[in-house]
């Protein structure tokens, strides 16, 4: 393994972060260099989502302190221009994807509220809604294809590490694989579960969850405070 590629990843790394401490275990971990090395050459050799500087922008944007919602997807949006490091956000001047377009609906439904035009999410995780995805990075045009290099069990760690703080946090978990990460939260937290938000499986549950009012009922309960999911 090329000791320069094994520390690739940790350069985009918030070290300034509160993050920075409590993951430094699988930062340091063997699974973590060959993650590192894995992704050097794809970007050099492939196209790969987000930009390197956006892989950890969900830790950058949401400290570990004031997470209080935990969004839980599969991997990044595979198409140009789309993925921003928040999962299910893009970038604002992007078009709305499918899956984006049913969280919305959901969203104006639950809510009775007209979403933001535009699909950038940052206004979230500005208040404390960690989105998060268990894959972090992808393949232009190939979807899964990082699954099974190593995201999973610094993800893993992710969970584990929110599951194990003193306030309890409401986790939205759309999806078996994102539902797959239920055994790791403890009771203490409000685990919210239902079919993903993508055209092939939004009719078969997630219209009508309304995991939004849920959540925030959830928060004031846990004596946090709600978030303005409609800007």
């Amino acid at each position: 393994m090329n000791s320069r590629d094994a520390d690739w990843l940790k350069t985009f790394w918030p070290h300034h972060s509160d993050w920075n401490d409590a993951l430094q275990a699988h930062l340091q971990s063997p699974s973590f260099a060959s993650l590192s090395s894995f992704l050097a050459q794809q970007f050099r050799h492939q196209t790969v989502y987000p930009q390197p500087e956006n892989i950890f922008y969900a830790f950058e944007r949401t400290s570990l302190a004031e997470t209080k919602v935990v969004i839980l997807g599969q991997d990044p949006y595979h198409g140009p221009g789309q993925a921003n490091g928040l999962s299910f956000s893009i970038n604002g001047s992007a078009k709305l994807p499918p899956t984006l377009r049913n969280i919305y609906k959901e969203l104006a439904t639950d809510l009775d509220g007209q979403p933001a035009a535009d699909g950038d999410l940052t206004h979230w995780a500005d208040q404390g809604v960690l989105l998060l995805n268990a894959v972090l990075t992808v393949q232009a045009a190939t979807p899964h294809s990082h699954k099974q290099r190593g995201w999973e069990t610094f993800t893993d760690g992710v969970i584990q590490t929110i599951n194990d703080c003193r306030q309890p946090v409401v986790f939205i978990l759309w999806g078996k694989p994102a539902q797959a990460k239920a055994a790791m939260i403890d009771d203490r937290h409000l685990k919210i579960m239902s079919p993903h938000p993508s055209p092939l499986s939004a009719y078969r549950g997630f219209f009508g969850s309304r995991p939004f009012s849920t959540a925030n009922r959830a928060l004031v309960e846990f004596g946090r405070s709600e978030v303005q999911w409609i800007a």
